[in-house]
């Protein structure tokens, strides 16, 4: 199991979180259940911010990606810690200023901003938006115009790394939907053109390579890639990017595949990208920009259990053994969309001994419906409580309604107390937008 001091064994044998006996959370809200170590999630921004601060001189901002879990209990513990987020969408910019996050640390991002998303960034005096596209350069522009603003933008920009992970999460290979080449001069056209606006200020480019990175020097070459752009960039036409956002990525564990890093151990990702991006800087006469980083999974992804109760048990002679629970891909579809691997356990019987190999299997009707097929665990038993670690990212942000299942709740422990941040959804709210036309009435 996952060495995190978020997670403990009790001497009633129990699963813990944050101080939090599993079993009492199953009883108190149900399953299945977000849990998530509000302790651990502040530690994670916390080390980021403080690594800035001493390794960087303070000249830089944590932008927590809040695609890996929205909502606005994330929003007020990132204002709490005094780093900033990135946004997504309409909706994430709504979240995150319903709780009065501060305009000027957000950032807006996306391959095909809406045009209303667009004008909601403007209109909230948004601190950055990453372009992607000429059409909505143009856009924003005609936008600030008629505002009487100028509002400052990053370029998104393709450096041509390509991370070890899943096909589906890279994101600076040359075959992708994000940012402009750096390698065929398309970058290097969009800046020319960025340039020309004005009631655009050009701040600078942004980066992301891609998701789940352990190597550290995939993000030193990322940097390094970056530098020789932005000294091409001033050479060329004479701008000198003042800010560089490179994105996030790093990696956490789900299984015993994955490294199993402490708390700290992440601190070194960003003292090497730190460290390349001083010397690329110093080394090609480029004042040191302001820089950006956007951690998401690993901020959340290992602070979040999801709880399931086993229900129907199916052996399969000489194939499978399949454990039903009361989930499955409409609170967690990563299995079905990337074969992604976890790590359960039986949290109400954590001290036994695993004795088979089981499939864990959602409720919904797909033969693909599975949160796992390969999980060592005691012979369970209906009733039985089981715990998958590390989802805390990108499992609620990708939830859904699929057969008309409720999405779970969210809660948050800390010192062995929960509450709800993500209230219970009830049938009333399944059918809370449906409507019946008048003209179906006979």
């Amino acid at each position: 199991m996952n060495t995190r001091d978020t997670l403990k064994i009790n001497a009633a044998g129990h699963l813990e979180i944050g101080g939090a006996d599993c079993t009492e959370l199953a009883k108190r809200f149900h399953t299945p259940l977000y849990v998530f170590d509000e302790a651990y999630i502040r530690k994670m921004m916390a080390l980021y911010r403080d690594t800035i601060n001493e390794e960087y001189d303070g000249h830089g901002l944590v932008l927590y990606a809040s695609k890996a879990f929205s909502c606005k209990a994330m929003y007020e513990i990132a204002k709490q810690e005094g780093i900033g987020v990135d946004v997504v969408s309409g909706g994430e910019l709504y979240t995150a200023l319903s709780v009065g996050f501060p305009a000027e640390k957000i950032y807006l991002h996306g391959n095909n901003k809406l045009p209303y998303e667009l004008r909601e960034a403007l209109d909230a005096k948004i601190g950055g938006i990453v372009v992607d596209a000429y059409t909505e350069a143009d856009a924003l522009d005609r936008e600030a115009q008629e505002r009487g603003m100028v509002q400052d933008v990053l370029i998104r920009v393709n450096p041509g790394v390509e991370a070890h992970t899943h096909a589906f999460v890279q994101t600076a290979t040359p075959d992708s939907k994000f940012g402009f080449s750096a390698a065929d001069g398309a970058a290097l056209a969009m800046t020319r053109h960025i340039l020309t606006k004005k009631h655009l200020r050009l701040r600078g480019f942004h980066c992301h390579i891609g998701s789940q990175i352990f190597e550290k020097q995939s993000f030193v070459l990322a940097a390094e890639k970056m530098c020789a752009f932005m000294e091409k960039v001033k050479a060329e036409t004479g701008f000198e990017a003042d800010t560089l956002d490179l994105g996030g990525g790093f990696g956490i564990w789900y299984t015993d595949e994955d490294a199993k890093l402490p708390v700290d151990g992440y601190k070194g990702y960003l003292s090497a990208l730190i460290s390349a991006l001083k010397s690329e800087c110093a080394a090609r006469g480029l004042k040191k920009p302001y820089l950006l980083i956007e951690p998401g999974r690993s901020i959340v992804g290992e602070a979040g259990i999801t709880l399931y109760t086993v229900g129907a048990i199916k052996e399969l002679p000489g194939i499978r053994k399949y454990l039903a629970v009361d989930g499955g891909m409409f609170d967690n579809p990563r299995y079905c969309l990337y074969q992604s691997k976890y790590t359960a356990v039986l949290a109400n019987r954590a001290l036994e001994q695993p004795t088979e190999r089981v499939a864990i299997a959602g409720k919904c009707c797909e033969s693909g419906d599975l949160i796992g097929v390969d999980f060592n665990l005691p012979k369970a038993k209906e009733g039985d409580l089981i715990a998958v670690l590390s989802t805390g990212a990108y499992n609620y942000s990708m939830a859904s309604n699929y057969n008309r299942n409720m999405i779970p709740p969210a809660v948050l422990v800390k010192d062995g107390k929960a509450r709800y941040i993500v209230m219970p959804q009830s049938y009333e709210d399944l059918v809370r937008n449906d409507v019946v036309p008048v003209d179906l009435e006979k």
